[in-house]
């Protein structure tokens, strides 16, 4: 139970990783401090293998615990549930970087758990949790090829900073995460604030840097605790088996990768991948397995992609390097929505649709460092359709809900603020073909529809993927690249932003990391291919639009005295929900006296604009006011002269003729004129049609 720890200072906190005291039977498992964030990591890895396994099956789960910050969770059941939002992103931002490292041909099931167990509210676990994740396999003996950490970078007034509070987070410019080893940069995932392209990769390379204390620290543990590697070997390669698929279908594979048309590239791929198989296997006494021969062929498709791109050989489309697919863009093209784009690049199609509500439609977040309601919603789907398959419909998948928070993250820098327009927007992707990059097409049909529906965005934002082919000291940065490129490529980049910079970068390696000079090309490469989608983006539509859709709701915001809210909302509601059911407008009031009326017609709108004001408005003794006949009393009767607000009519000021009987002259919701003739100091309204007649 005695634990042995590494204590070093990272930024403005003490990082200290621990293990040997809890969670002892998994394969490894540390815990990791960070200011009063902890978060408990484990990895188990399972020796015994499936023999048919084609892949790599590695699980990674984050969680938060409501304890971790001292509530209990939301909701009817008072415990945690299926994963949110942000557990699933975590769990992506971890395994990312994790997944290069283990060596090729390793096909044993692997899981790593991330378990937050205090939140101090400042700090975020993510940092903590990769770090702790690669701790925890490094001291696991699972083979594993070396430690990784992670950096937050912010940027505060022109100079970076290394995992800034959530509090100064707010002040930051820069949102960026990055994991790398000791000698490269495995994965970034950022948000900014338009920031030039040397910003950016200033930030990476300083976060890089920082993080090299934490990687040695994780070393020495390692050292100390001394744990024996798996006998685990790579399996050798078959070089017979290889020579025989050569020589059987390269040719056939070679013709197939002419074909431009991803649909018939697929067909003929497929046909070329039975022949081999019905060479190799159907014999009476077949040498090799199927899963064998397949594995052999797909070795084979890679070295031709690559070794093509590397010759300085056009891609499989028929393109150069940093040539950017035929785009196309309709606007406008769905009559009911407030805003939709069809955005169309090569193979690569999104159709996006903005959606405009009230301050009722925000999302609420339960979250364990507090509850706050989210204005701008970005979902994105990907049916099985868009790539010719069939598969289930349902829930998002992790896929889904990590490339819709990429769009989010690329959109959300120009997205207006809540003072200049003051609706909740949601904006939907639906994917409708794929063939490479539809975050970005989202991207790219976020911007559209949203200028489509009106929203006053400070600028179009437009995002691009980069693959790249690397082999020894050469490599070949390409842009816009295809689901075949990202497959057999090593890294998928992604840019996005507008024309005055960045707004989101992520990048993903599958080798051991890569150099500044590489990272300086793509961002370079994927700046001309930004300036050429706004340009194309620029011809369907440059600016918002001046009138948001017919079906968009109408906002009229303005001020009341505070202490005229109460006289607005009326003894239990009474009064707002007669406005709201007779104007058919939605009525919010915050405490300061804001209020926003939402309403699709505009007129509507106006009218319950003018009712409020009426109420919030003083009773003047000696005005004429038009009002309706609420009640019938032996004494007179009581008129409702503004909403909330009703005065007696005396029997005596009905009439200059003496009256035995209010029913002889009104009746119940009868519209009368009246004079104000007295306001006393409790408010009781005294009023008079007499008056009117005698003047």
């Amino acid at each position: 139970m005695t634990p042995v720890k590494k204590v070093i200072e990272y930024g403005d906190h003490t990082l200290i990783i621990e293990t040997g005291y809890m969670a002892r039977q998994a394969t490894g498992s540390v815990i990791v401090h960070y200011g009063e964030t902890t978060v408990l990591v484990t990895a188990v890895g399972v020796k015994a293998v499936s023999e048919n396994r084609d892949f790599f099956p590695l699980t990674v789960n984050f969680q938060e615990k409501s304890y971790a910050a001292g509530k209990i969770p939301g909701g009817f059941f008072k415990r945690e549930g299926r994963p949110t939002e942000k557990e699933t992103l975590v769990s992506r931002l971890i395994d990312r970087p994790l997944r290069p490292l283990f060596p090729k041909g390793f096909t044993n099931e692997v899981q790593v758990i991330a378990t937050v167990l205090s939140s101090d509210g400042e700090n975020d676990s993510d940092i903590p949790a990769i770090i702790g994740a690669s701790t925890a396999l490094a001291i696991s003996g699972i083979p594993f090829s070396t430690p990784i950490a992670a950096a937050r970078v912010g940027y505060i007034d022109g100079q970076y900073v290394i995992n800034p509070t959530t509090n100064e987070a707010k002040k930051s410019a820069l949102d960026l995460v990055v994991a790398g080893t000791a000698k490269a940069v495995l994965m970034v995932e950022s948000e900014a604030q338009e920031l030039p392209e040397e910003i950016m990769l200033g930030a990476v390379m300083f976060g890089h840097q920082e993080m090299q204390g934490v990687i040695q620290a994780i070393a020495e543990l390692v050292a100390e605790i001394g744990k024996t590697p798996w006998n685990w070997q790579p399996p050798l390669e078959d070089t017979d088996l290889q020579s025989a698929v050569e020589e059987i279908g390269k040719k056939h594979l070679e013709s197939a990768y002419q074909i431009q048309s991803k649909q018939d590239r697929q067909e003929n791929l497929a046909s070329a991948r039975e022949l081999i198989v019905q060479q190799l296997v159907l014999g009476e006494v077949p040498k090799w397995g199927s899963d064998q021969v397949l594995v052999a062929i797909n070795r084979l498709e890679k070295n031709f992609v690559r070794g093509q791109i590397i010759s300085g050989k056009q891609r499989i489309d028929g393109r150069n390097k940093n040539e950017v697919r035929p785009i196309s863009i309709m606007v406008g093209l769905l009559p009911r929505t407030h805003g939709s784009a069809l955005f169309t690049r090569g193979e690569t199609q999104a159709l996006v649709t903005t959606t405009l509500g009230t301050e009722r439609d925000a999302q609420v977040i339960d979250a364990i460092d507090g509850e706050y309601r989210e204005r701008f919603m970005l979902h994105y789907n990907f049916p099985p359709f868009c790539v010719g398959e069939v598969g289930m419909v349902g829930a998002p998948k992790r896929r889904e809900i990590g490339h819709g928070r990429l769009a989010k993250r690329s959109i959300s820098a120009v997205i207006p603020s809540e003072i200049d327009f003051p609706y909740v927007i949601r904006v939907v992707s639906e994917i409708m073909e794929s063939n490479g990059s539809s975050s970005m097409a989202t991207v790219c049909g976020t911007s559209l529809s949203l200028m489509d529906a009106g929203v006053p965005i400070k600028s179009p934002v437009a995002g691009i993927a980069m693959g790249l082919i690397k082999e020894g000291g050469q490599f070949a940065v390409l842009s816009d690249i295809l689901g075949d490129e990202d497959h057999l490529g090593d890294m998928d980049f992604k840019v996005a932003g507008t024309a005055k910079g960045v707004t989101a970068l992520q990048m993903d390696i599958k080798i051991d990391g890569i150099t500044e000079e590489i990272m300086r090309t793509a961002l370079s490469q994927a700046r001309e291919g930004r300036f050429h989608i706004l340009n194309e983006m620029n011809k369907a539509i440059s600016t918002p639009r001046g009138e948001m859709s017919e079906y968009a709701p109408r906002m009229v915001t303005f001020k009341v005295n505070p202490d005229k809210i109460r006289d607005i909302i009326g003894k239990g509601g009474a009064t707002i929900r007669t406005l709201t059911e007779e104007t058919g407008a939605t009525i919010d009031i915050s405490d300061d006296g804001t209020v926003k009326i939402f309403s699709t017609d505009k007129a509507n709108g106006l009218e319950a604009r003018r009712r409020v004001e009426q109420i919030v408005s003083d009773i003047e003794v000696g005005k004429i006011y038009e009002g309706k006949v609420s009640r019938l009393m032996d004494f007179g009767a009581f008129v409702t002269i503004l909403p909330g607000k009703d005065g007696l009519l005396h029997i005596s000021q009905i009439s200059d003729e003496r009256v035995n009987h209010v029913s002889d002259k009104l009746s119940e919701g009868d519209i009368v004129r009246v004079k104000v003739l007295e306001v006393d100091k409790q408010g009781r309204i005294r009023l008079s049609i007499k008056a009117i007649k005698e003047e």
